[in-house]
Formats: C-alpha cells, sequence, structure tokens
C-alpha cells in the first residue's frame, strides 16, 4: 500500500474479497474497515483538526478523499458545546457571502489529491483494518450462534485447558467447562465431539460460546437426534435428571396411544438408547413412563425398586414413599443415586421408609394424640384411643366440632360429648393464658396480634426467633416462616423456618406476611381478586421449566 491511491483499484476488491471470504463477513464490512483506515491515515497528514472522510467504490475500487467543512452559527455552536473551529466550520454570515443558499448545517466537500502512504502510515491503517475486520467477525459469531442456545453442535477439540476443554465449531471457539463436561472422559486435541449450546455471551474479548455435555437437556437433543418420534413430537420428553458418566433418567410420554414411549426411545434391541449411551460414555438410562397421577409418576421414577405406599404433601412439595425392606437399599440406590435422580426427574422431595419404620412413626403419633386427649379431656385411655382412631388431631377438633358430630360416636352421647366439649374448651384456655404469658417473658409485643392470622402459639415461635413487633414480621418473608431449600453439592438442603412446625402452606405464609404489612401501613390492602390472579399467574411447573 505505498503507491499512489488511486492506483489497483482491482486489486482492493480483491483483498477485500479474500479477507471477507475468509473471515465469514460481509464484503461491505471490509470495504467499511479500508475506508475508515483510509480516513485515519489521512487526518494522520492532514491534520487531525480536519474532517476529512475516505470513501472506497465497492464496484470500482475508486478511492477518494474529502475536506468537509460545515456551516455553523452561535445556535449551533452552544447547543454542540464547543467553539468554533475553523478547519471544519464556516460562518453562516460568511457562507451567505458567497453562497446565497447557504443555511445552518450545510456541507462543502473539497477533493483532495491523491496521497502517498508511507511506513507509518501504512503500518496504522493495517493496525484499523484488522481492529474492524475483527470486530465484524465477533458481531457475525455472536450473531450466527445467539439463536442456537439449545442445539446440539459438533466440533474438534483444539485444547485442553486445567480441565476446560476448548471447541473449535469452524466459524467459532466454544468452550465446556469443567463442572460442564462428562466426568472421567478423556478428550484429547483433534477429537471430534458433540455438546449443547447452553449459553451465548457478547463479550470484550468475543462472544463467549458456552458448551455442555452434562446437562439433562443434552441428553433430550440426543434422543430427539435417535428417536425420530421425539423429532416429530409425538414423543414429547417431559423432564430429565442426570449423575453425568454414572446414571440418568428421562421421562417420556406418547401424544399417540398406538405409540409406547419407552419402547420406541429403546429401540430394536436397544439399539437407539445405545446409541445415547455410547455419546454420553457408558452412562446408563432409565426411561420411565411420564404420568399426570404424581403418584404413579414417583413409583415409575425409583424403578427398579417396588413401592408399597406413596403420601403426597402437595404444600410442601414433599412425599413419603413405603418400600418393603428388601427394596430400601434398591430405592434409594448406591450413595443415594436413585432416589436423588429421582426427585430431580419428578420435582418432589422424596423421603422413603420401610414398611416397618412408617408403622412405628404412625403408632408414635396415635400415642402422642392418646396421651394429649387423656390429658387434655380428663378422659382414660380407651376413651382417647377411641377419639384418635376416630381422626381427630388436636383438641379444638373435639372442642369446637357439631356435638351431635361427636354424640353419635359410638357409645357417645349428647351428655358425654358437651361434656368433654367443654373440658377441651376449659383446657384450650388454661393453654392460651400460659401461652400469653410466655410470649410476654420473650418480650413479644401487643401490636403483632394486629396482623390477621396470627396467634398465640404463632406469637411464641415468633419471639424466639427474634420477631416480637408488627415491624420486624411485616419485614419477613414467606420463606422465613416455612423454611427454604439450597443445593450444595447437588444435593437439596432444607433450612427451617420459624414457623415450620406449624407446616403453613405458601398461601397461608404469603398471606400472614400481606396482612403484617398492611396492619403496619407499609401497603395497602390488594383486592382479592388481583391477589388470586397474581397467585394463578405465578404457578410454573417442573415440565414448563424444563422445556
Amino acid at each position: 500500500m505505498s503507491t499512489g491511491i488511486s492506483a489497483n483499484r482491482a486489486e482492493i476488491l480483491q483483498i477485500a474479497e479474500a479477507v471477507a471470504r475468509e473471515k465469514g463477513i460481509e464484503k461491505s464490512l471490509v470495504i467499511e474497515a479500508m475506508s475508515h483506515a483510509l480516513q485515519k491515515a489521512a487526518r494522520s497528514r492532514y491534520g487531525a483538526e480536519h474532517d476529512i472522510r475516505a470513501e472506497i467504490d465497492p464496484k470500482t475500487g475508486e478511492m477518494t478523499l474529502k475536506r468537509v467543512m460545515t456551516v455553523v452559527d452561535d445556535e449551533m455552536l452552544e447547543a454542540q458545546a464547543r467553539p468554533f473551529n475553523p478547519a471544519t466550520d464556516i460562518d453562516l454570515k460568511a457562507a451567505l457571502k458567497t453562497d446565497a443558499d447557504a443555511f445552518v448545517g450545510k456541507t462543502y466537500e473539497d477533493i483532495l489529491p491523491p496521497m502517498e502512504f508511507g511506513r507509518v502510515a501504512a503500518q496504522t491503517a493495517k493496525q484499523v483494518i484488522n481492529h474492524e475486520v475483527r470486530e465484524a467477525e465477533r458481531d457475525n459469531q455472536y450473531d450466527l450462534y445467539k439463536d442456537r442456545v439449545g442445539e446440539i453442535v459438533n466440533g474438534v477439540v483444539k485444547r485442553v485447558e486445567y480441565g476446560n476443554i476448548v471447541i473449535d465449531l469452524g466459524q467459532a471457539e466454544g468452550i465446556i467447562r469443567r463442572a460442564e463436561a462428562i466426568p472421567r472422559e478423556n478428550l484429547h486435541q483433534g477429537d471430534r465431539t458433540r455438546a449443547l449450546i447452553y449459553d451465548v455471551r457478547r463479550e470484550a474479548k468475543g462472544p463467549q460460546i458456552f458448551l455442555s455435555r452434562a446437562r439433562p437437556e443434552f441428553m433430550a437433543k440426543l434422543f430427539a437426534q435417535e428417536v425420530p418420534e421425539v423429532y416429530e413430537g409425538i414423543i414429547e420428553i417431559k423432564s430429565g435428571a442426570r449423575d453425568p458418566g454414572s446414571r440418568a433418567k428421562i421421562a417420556v410420554m406418547s401424544h399417540d396411544h398406538s405409540i409406547d414411549p419407552v419402547g420406541a426411545c429403546v429401540g430394536m434391541r436397544g439399539a437407539r438408547v445405545q446409541a445415547v449411551v455410547g455419546e454420553m460414555q457408558g452412562e446408563k438410562i432409565d426411561i420411565i413412563p411420564w404420568s399426570p397421577d404424581p403418584a404413579t409418576f414417583i413409583v415409575n421414577a425409583l424403578q427398579p425398586a417396588e413401592v408399597s405406599k406413596v403420601v403426597l404433601d402437595p404444600e410442601q412439595g414433599r412425599v413419603e414413599v413405603v418400600v418393603g425392606e428388601a427394596q430400601l437399599s434398591l430405592a434409594i440406590g448406591r450413595r443415594g443415586q436413585n432416589v436423588r435422580l429421582a426427585s430431580q426427574l419428578t420435582g418432589w422431595q422424596i423421603d422413603i421408609m420401610t414398611e416397618a419404620e412408617e408403622s412405628e412413626r404412625r403408632q408414635k403419633e396415635f400415642a402422642e394424640r392418646t396421651a394429649l386427649f387423656m390429658e387434655a379431656l380428663d378422659a382414660d385411655e380407651m376413651m382417647a384411643q377411641l377419639l384418635a382412631t376416630e381422626g381427630f388431631v388436636t383438641v379444638e377438633d373435639i372442642a369446637y366440632i357439631e356435638t351431635g358430630d361427636l354424640a353419635n360416636l359410638e357409645g357417645f352421647s349428647d351428655e358425654l360429648a358437651e361434656e368433654l366439649q367443654s373440658r377441651a374448651r376449659s383446657w384450650l384456655e388454661e393453654q392460651a393464658e400460659k401461652m400469653d404469658a410466655e410470649r410476654r417473658e420473650l418480650g413479644v409485643q401487643d401490636d403483632l396480634f394486629m396482623a390477621p392470622g396470627v396467634t398465640p402459639q404463632m406469637a411464641i415461635l415468633l419471639g424466639k426467633g427474634d420477631v416480637k413487633s408488627l415491624e420486624d414480621f411485616a419485614g419477613l418473608v414467606a420463606d422465613d416462616l416455612r423454611g427454604w431449600f439450597e443445593t450444595k453439592n447437588g444435593e437439596r438442603i432444607r433450612h427451617p423456618g420459624i414457623l415450620d412446625s406449624l407446616s403453613l402452606s405458601q398461601e397461608e405464609a404469603d398471606a400472614l406476611i400481606l396482612g403484617a404489612r398492611v396492619a403496619a401501613g407499609w401497603i395497602e390492602a390488594p383486592p382479592e381478586e388481583e391477589v388470586a390472579e397474581e397467585t394463578a399467574d405465578g404457578e410454573e411447573t417442573a415440565e414448563s421449566v424444563f422445556r
């Protein structure tokens, strides 16, 4: 580029085409970069204070340099907050002397003579071109991959750095971080591999394409490639869970009742599932039939263990699963793997116990209720056991039930029912007085009861949790009351809430906090219809998150 500016027009276009083809970008972007380089070199030659613009004709390669002058007035300079520059500005009054049609903003162009590039100017131009072409290349790469999140891509291992694997995708590079790789999988430079794009970010050093071979979505996409029914949408993958490199579970359902989803995914002699297993380094895959009934789905998810009984607690998102003694180790799996994957697959927190443990727990609960009724009602053991057997759980259940319903129990009369209810209410009043005294000792203020739904028992528990006023209570969130889960090292750890022992539902906890904030004057009470709509809109299933 040391020749005259008007020479080698064809060569300029050939260079632009070659660079565009090599970098995978538009030829117009390369020509634009060349124009900027020429412009910078010219300003360096004629002075940076001049408004010099360069143009390269994309058809002929003709290069033109122009010096531009703009008509200005005081108002325009004030708006732009800059002084008058005689190298780029023409005062409106002066312009009108030579051009009757002059107006503020009008520009005049002077064509500059061809210039020769010296060594420094040529080097500067080269740097400008390289920089702008590199930026254009990065933008092109980002645009190419930003809409491909969730797709599987093929690539070649370029290098391995501290457990992170850099993959050459052809037009860009992706990275598989150590946590997103399959454990004990040894990929070496030059190996071909497949991975899932899970994130694409625009960063200063270029677009970062993050890949994974360890996520459940990678397994789901592999099945879509191997099983035509999944690709066509006849079979839907509802959820998946993986212990990368070891074992996985995937839940499937069929929209065509004549097609068995499990059989279709397994394939003839296991050909389809084995193709996926081979890609996942021998990871064993349990294909589970999905069911809209949570209990059935959980039983299926715990395969190959046989389940005797399932007790769901939808409000807590927990489920108790009872299995035979011989099935316990199978249900839990090695190092808890089977139950952990089943929990991830179903979205339920699964507690497994044997039939003997469940029987022992129920007997303990029955004995505790019997002892409570004997103390509160001053009743004999047989009567207390009868009440517990009939489904009464608390003294409140007995105190406030219809007298006729209590009298209808076998061996009861109206007089006995009234006497039992009288004793129950007296006992509750005594307990309320004791709780009120304990609440005062804890320093819990009376204004806490301004929050709708707060009971003396709640006040004591709140006091023990260092919540002693209406303002303190209004500053809490529902998780503070109910407890919350935290995932550490792939395991869910539960942190108990202040009112954990009361087993509040999410709606009950939200209502308590909302009532406290309204009572404290922090917010206005929302219409009941809005609250109901927000609750309904906020619901989200595990299946929708997976999709």
